[in-house]
This record gives C-alpha cells, structure tokens and sequence, in this order.
C-alpha cells in the first residue's frame, strides 16, 4: 500500500499550476483591457473598423427583432381594434340612420319645392286654370273612384271640368256644390278617356278599371303595338281635356291593348288645377239630343 502522502503532493501541485495559470490570464486580460482603454481615449477612431464590423455583425439579428417587434405591434393594434368594433360599428349604423333621416327629410323638401314649382307653372301654363285646390279626399269603395276638392260653384267650378296635378291628368269634374265639388277619378269603372301614344298616332281609350289601374283598349285591332313603357297623353278627342296631358304609362301588354299605371296618382297627389273644358261647343254637341223630325 503506496504512502498518502506522495498522491497528495502531486494534487496540490497541479492544482497550484491551475491557480497560478488563473491568475496569469486574469492579470494579462486586466491589462490589455487597460491598454485598449488607453488606447481609445488617446485614439478614438482606432476602432471605428472594430466597431464596424460589430455591427455588421449583430444587424441582421437586430433587424429580425424589430420585424418582430412591429409585427407583435401590429397584432396587438388588430386585436385591440376587433375589441372595439362592436361599440364603433353600432355607433356608425347610429350615425348612418341619421344621416339617411336628415337625407330623406331634405329629399322631402326638395320634392315638395318641386311640386309647388311645377304647380306654378301649370297656372301660367297654356289654359288658366279656374281654381287650384288641394285634394281633400276619395273614395274607398272597391268599383267606384271619387275624389273631393274645397273649390265649388262659387269659384267657378263647373260640371266637366278636367281636374290634374302638376304630374298628369286626374279626373273631372262629376258634382259641384257652393264650395266643394266631387271628381271623377280616372280609375273609376265608369271613366272612358280618349288617349293616344306620346310617341306616334296610336289612339285608344283608357278606361278605369276600380282597382287603381287603367285598361287601355286599342282602337284599330290587329298586331299589337304597344310596348312597357310607353306612355299615353290626352289626344283632345270629346273636348274635355286639352291634348298633350299625361294619362299613364304601359305596365303589361294584353291581346287588345294594354294595362297602364296613371302617372298622378290621386293618393300621392296634395294639390290639383281645375282647368275649363277644352272645346265646349264639342262637348254640348255630343250631349245634345239628335231631334228628328218626321214628315205627315
């Protein structure tokens, strides 16, 4: 059995090597690390090309962290503005409701300047109108379609009389009281009006049907014609009405002639003309009585 003692000298000498050699490299990393220092206060810019290339060196790895970073920005920007676009979206439709009430209110206004423009226009049109009245009221019955107006006798007002808005024709005349007087709409059942196409000499007759449309019955029969679209005026014919005054537009095509919507409609209609009828000697001529005479 070896002596202890040899093992542990030769121990403590290798770890003395050790302690020795530690204390050499920290004493010689001490002083190049103060030579470098000195040399950086006595010449800064001799190592300007060390730290170029430092940071050459760490750039790339600076540039991927702040893709990250703005990335992870980013992200959080989006999730935050998910987070808030409940409240955002319902304030928007708020503000969007509003804008389309104030909208639809001066829409409102500007049709109802149009409306009395038009209406002026029509009183200094061609025919002075006798009166100009606001349309006060219809009929509900299902066949039959009447109207009431403030204006009467004592305005003078007569039987026959056309009445129309600034849009088109809407009836005549049927009763006359001191201050008020019934029309006869042209949707009526019993209402026959002689109308032509506004584009050629295709005649008919628009007859109210009771159900708010115009049937209109082709004169010459044969190959139909008519078109949607198409719109019907007065053609003077009777003597009641002047031609030329809007009646209605084409809506479906049937074997004799067609179906028409009125273009003024007498529920969206707030003031109406009254104008004298067209040709009064035609029309007393059409109501007079043929007297025959006959011979012994």
């Amino acid at each position: 059995m070896a002596p202890p003692s040899s093992r542990r000298s030769s121990y403590s000498k290798k770890a003395q090597y050790s302690v020795f050699t530690g204390y050499l490299l920290a004493t010689l990393g001490a002083l190049l690390g103060a030579g470098l220092l000195a040399l950086s206060l006595w010449q800064p810019s001799s190592f300007a090309p060390l730290r170029g290339g430092a940071r050459d060196a760490v750039t790339p790895a600076g540039e991927g962290a702040a893709a990250v970073r703005t990335e992870t920005k980013g992200l959080l920007d989006t999730l935050a503005g998910y987070w808030r676009a409940g409240s955002q979206n319902a304030a928007l439709r708020e503000e969007v409701e509003i804008a389309r009430i104030r909208l639809a209110e001066a829409e409102s206004v500007k049709q109802e300047n149009e409306r009395l423009k038009a209406l002026l226009n029509l009183a200094e049109g061609e025919a002075k109108p006798v009166a100009v009245a606001r349309l006060v009221g219809s009929s509900a019955s299902s066949s039959r379609r009447f109207a009431y107006i403030g204006v009467g006798f004592e305005d003078g007002v007569r039987v026959g009389m056309p009445v129309h808005s600034p849009r088109g024709v809407v009836g005549r005349i049927l009763e006359v009281a001191r201050g008020s007087s019934r029309v006869l709409l042209l949707t009526d059942s019993e209402s026959v009006l002689p109308v032509r196409r506004a584009k050629d000499e295709v005649v008919a007759f628009a007859e109210g049907r009771g159900d708010g449309l115009l049937r209109i019955r082709l004169i010459n029969l044969g190959m139909n014609p008519l078109k949607e679209g198409d719109l019907f005026v007065t053609s003077g014919a009777g003597g009641y009405y002047r031609p030329g005054m809007a009646v209605a537009i084409v809506s479906e095509i049937t074997s004799d002639g067609a179906v028409g919507r009125l273009i003024a409609d007498p529920s969206a209609t707030d003031f109406v003309s009254v104008e004298p009828i067209y040709e009064p000697t035609a029309v007393q001529a059409a109501q007079t009585p043929i007297e025959t005479e006959v011979g012994d």
